[in-house]
């Protein structure tokens, strides 16, 4: 299974090259879309959740960055003419995955693609266990909610009460008063999942309490779950669950 990707790029002459120099097949990935300003590769990424976006930042109508705090993506890239420190700032509160200057070098795109793809994988290992790990009912994915580490016990209180909000490591963090590095590296050693499984494990368990509300509908549901867009939603609950969250729900 390739994965998915879209590019948002608004120099014609910079999207073919990416287009063209890089082995997409070789990756294991598909360019399932392009778009050439903001509010059309909102719409681009809104329909198609595609698991890599690769964006400039100067965009006509929205930039960037903002169509990425709008979006639910699990993995960005950021291509820039600007080394302004902040634009990298915003970058990282955002979770861009890595933020490449202009001119772009093939290689250095590719390295970076490489280890996405490579994040990819070790997501849907997680999420496989996850799933093979889950109650006899099989409802509910099993996450630890109390550990022994207070400042991770501190973050996992602090997900519960926000999960239906646009959080990430970066808030969470600020909440906690410590650095993001090394609340990423704790959460991983004390719960055994990185922080992003953490949370969107947690949000696919509240969506299916949820499902038990029959005048709620997915939409409904993903949206009061923290999900930006429905169609993110239904493509990670699959991967959790096996299921899409309309054939789950009926089984229930």
């Amino acid at each position: 299974m390739a994965y998915t990707v879209v590019i948002v790029e608004d120099e014609q002459i910079m999207l073919r090259e990416i287009l063209q120099t890089i082995n997409w097949k070789a990756l294991g990935l598909s360019v399932i879309g392009t778009a050439e300003d903001g509010p059309s590769a909102l719409a681009l990424i809104e329909n198609t959740s595609p698991d890599i976006v690769i964006t400039d930042i100067g965009l006509p109508g929205i930039d960037g960055l903002s169509v990425l705090e709008k979006c639910n993506v699990p993995y960005a890239v950021i291509l820039s003419g600007h080394s302004d420190f902040t634009y990298a700032k915003r970058a990282i509160k955002v979770g861009v995955f890595d933020y490449i200057l202009k001119p772009v070098d093939d290689d250095e795109l590719e390295a970076t693609l490489k280890k996405i793809v490579n994040k990819l994988d070790d997501d849907n290992v997680e999420y496989e266990r996850l799933r093979l790990g889950r109650p006899e009912n099989g409802k509910i994915l099993t996450l630890p909610l109390s550990v022994d580490n207070h400042q991770i016990q501190a973050a996992i209180l602090f997900i519960e009460a926000n999960y239906s909000k646009q959080i990430g490591l970066t808030q969470t963090a600020d909440e906690l008063h410590i650095s993001e590095s090394h609340l990423s590296r704790l959460f991983k050693e004390v719960t055994g999942l990185n922080f992003l499984q953490y949370l969107n494990a947690l949000r696919i368990n509240k969506s299916i309490e949820m499902m038990a509300n029959p005048n709620k509908n997915i939409t409904e549901i993903a949206l009061a779950c923290g999900f930006a867009t429905p169609g993110y939603y239904a493509k990670l609950f699959r991967r959790f669950m096996g299921a899409t969250p309309s054939q789950f729900r009926d089984l229930l």
